[in-house]
């Protein structure tokens, strides 16, 4: 399975920015949970949203919660992060991850990666 990531960029604080990250390789997208981690050098990777694909049913970190929204289109293979009143601490690589089992929020619970996309917010 291939993650391709897209949407990145630079914003000024308060702007908004929408990620996409389509599955390549796969008929249909048949994996129990997609997600997005961010990253910034010299820190670990943390789960900033995730979203199951039986239900659609969304997970939120704290600093994101009411300002991110994970959706996941599965006719065009496509997730999504829409991310709105966008802050400084929010600048990062994104990554989007696909897996099955575990805890939404836990790295080891995802088994495909894409390469990331950065967000800079200033």
């Amino acid at each position: 399975v291939q993650l391709v990531e897209s949407g990145g960029g630079s914003v000024q604080a308060g702007g908004s920015l929408r990620l996409a990250c389509t599955v390549e390789d796969e008929p249909q997208v048949s994996t129990y949970r997609m997600a997005w981690f961010r990253q910034t050098p010299g820190n670990e990777r943390e789960a900033v949203a995730a979203i199951r694909a039986s239900d659609l049913k969304a997970f939120y970190s704290y600093p994101v919660r009411g300002r991110f929204t994970i959706s996941l289109d599965s006719d065009k293979k496509t997730l999504y992060l829409e991310m709105t009143n966008l802050k400084p601490e929010d600048t990062a690589m994104y990554y989007c991850a696909s897996g099955a089992g575990g805890s939404w929020h836990q790295r080891q619970s995802y088994s495909n990666w894409g390469q990331g996309t950065q967000v800079t917010v200033s």
